[in-house]
């Protein structure tokens, strides 16, 4: 097979290190003014707001994004993926398939932890033995290297990973696996993190302290085997609040913030002191019904509030009469305020393994009201369509506008706020009769969300942990499994594009819409928008 070789990163762009003199002849200015000024000092220390509050500093516990992009500016993948989730070159400077099960990784030469010592092929032995069994986590990223049976060091800069089978996406599997050292994460816990006593990593940053519900503090690393960063010191804070965190960026008290509120990014475009950055994401929001049981549904009932005797979302007729109530469009534009993208898949145009044949459908009102009388429910029923109300942008309002769709063609729709911990509880439990939901899609191709969210549910084979609502497709998941076993990348994504068809024809979920992300920094900087939603200091440079 041939050789593998991704292209070369490409550097990271050095700050400035000329001093601009003069500020103390100044006529005194206000405070907002300096903080939005460009000037040395700001340029030297950077403050990020970001909107998501992180669970703990270990790198394995949370298979979150907020989680991944605080820990990576300590930690480091083998392979990383740049601001289009392509693959490039990380703490592993090349890769090749060695035979059908066997995957060689050459590491780059020269890279030590940040306490001095050098990283080995035996460190990345160590995490991949320890990513599974990490005391206090949900799974995390133990599906990433779930394929690997054997991890061979073959020196100190070769390792491999030999497989049960072929897996073409290995690379892609561990570009979400962050690299720790085995001599500071032998025994090491969450608390160790947290702390710092096991925070060691070879990333651009150094870890100076977590806070949990608060935020951390990065110092840069000078040893670095990259490009220097231009900021020596990063505060990364937790802004929950929308509007907390949109009055922070244009009081000056931060320089970069992230998820820019809907309802305040038309003004912020607006302010000549700040720039927004805007990508098309990969974040999906979408609906889920009950699959788990074949009888009555908890919260749903006829019109008299008696429970029906049948599921009726194990009908597909119903699934495409709620799915043809939907007007996606109007979800995007006037309850997301154009910060988000109608879909009927999951994967932004471009995508590796996007089907350009899958559209959403468009609301159809009387074809919907028809295909529940040919399903039996002439009169309709009743349900409760559970949300959290502080996870994602909109998602409480997005819930409610579907309720009013849903009633309009008989479907009587009460929405079930909660907040993300409670409804994160629940979830796994098959509480909800319908549900919203959101998944990110980090590998930038269609089967991380076929394995995840509409995978049957096997915890053996790691299949389906977030399928909350046990949905269950054994063609869908035949066809998946071809894909991610097909070396060859174009006989891969047509098998990928043809499990996309299979999904919208079935609808084990129903799409609403991918995400705009956007992000708003001070005058003076930039940021390089993200399709996976990551907030890096590392994305943040001074404006040319």
């Amino acid at each position: 097979m041939p050789l593998r070789r991704p292209p070369a990163p490409r550097p990271r762009a050095a700050g400035r290190r000329r001093c601009r003199g003069g500020l103390a002849m100044l006529a005194p200015v206000t405070a907002l003014a300096l903080a939005l000024l460009p000037g040395p000092a700001a340029a030297q220390k950077l403050t990020i707001g970001v909107a998501n509050p992180v669970s703990s500093a270990d790198p394995h516990i949370s298979n979150t994004t907020s989680n991944f992009a605080l820990t990576g500016h300590v930690f480091e993948t083998l392979v990383a993926r740049d601001a289009r989730l392509r693959l490039q070159p990380g703490l592993a400077e090349s890769w090749k398939p060695v035979g059908d099960t066997v995957w060689e990784f050459r590491l780059r030469d020269g890279v030590t932890w940040h306490d001095g010592k050098p990283f080995t092929a035996d460190d990345v032995a160590f995490t991949i033995g320890r990513v599974p069994n990490v005391p206090g986590s949900n799974g995390g990223f133990a599906g990433a290297v779930r394929p690997i049976q054997r991890v061979e060091v073959v020196d100190a800069r070769t390792v491999r990973f030999h497989t049960a089978r072929p897996h073409p996406l290995l690379p892609s599997d561990l570009a979400q696996v962050q690299i720790i050292s085995r001599h500071a994460g032998t025994g090491a816990v969450a608390e160790n993190y947290n702390s710092g006593q096991a925070s060691i990593g070879t990333g651009p940053y150094r870890f100076v302290s977590y806070r949990p519900g608060q935020g951390a503090v990065f110092r840069r690393n000078d040893a670095y085997w990259g490009a220097q960063e231009p900021w020596t010191e990063v505060d990364y804070r937790f802004l929950p609040n929308d509007g907390a965190r949109s009055a922070a960026i244009l009081a000056g008290d931060v320089d970069v913030i992230d998820q820019v509120p809907s309802n305040d990014l038309a003004r912020l475009k607006r302010e000549a002191r700040l720039t927004v950055s805007e990508i098309a994401g990969v974040r999906l929001i979408y609906l889920q019904a009950d699959f788990s049981r074949s009888g009555a549904v908890p919260s749903v009932t006829d019109n008299a509030g008696k429970a029906l005797e049948r599921n009726p979302f194990q009908d597909r007729r119903v699934r495409q009469a709620l799915d043809l109530a939907i007007d996606r469009q109007a979800l995007a534009e006037r309850v997301m305020e154009n910060t988000a993208i109608p879909t009927a898949q999951w994967l932004p145009e471009g995508s590796f393994s996007y089907n350009p044949a899958v559209q959403p459908r468009p609301q159809d009102l009387a074809r919907a009201r028809a295909l529940l009388a040919e399903a039996g429910f002439p009169q309709g029923f009743r349900l409760t369509l559970s949300t959290p109300n502080d996870r994602y942008p909109n998602d409480g309002r997005t819930a409610q506008a579907v309720a009013q769709f849903w009633t309009r063609i008989g479907v009587r729709t009460e929405v079930e706020a909660l907040p993300w911990a409670t409804y994160l509880a629940r979830g796994p439990k098959q509480e909800f009769a319908f549900r919203l939901g959101g998944w990110g899609s980090p590998t930038g191709e269609a089967s991380y969300l076929l394995r995840n969210v509409l995978g049957t549910y096997d915890r053996e084979r790691g299949w389906g942990s977030p399928n909350f609502s046990r949905y269950s497709n054994p063609d869908l998941d035949a066809l998946t499994e071809r894909a991610i076993t097909t070396l060859d990348d174009t006989a891969r994504e047509a098998l990928l594009r043809q499990a996309v068809a299979e999904a919208d024809a079935d609808l084990g979920i129903l799409p609403l819409f991918l995400l705009k992300n956007a992000w708003a920094v001070r005058r003076g900087l930039t940021y390089a928008a993200r399709a996976d939603e990551q907030t890096l200091a590392t994305a943040v440079r001074r404006a040319e």
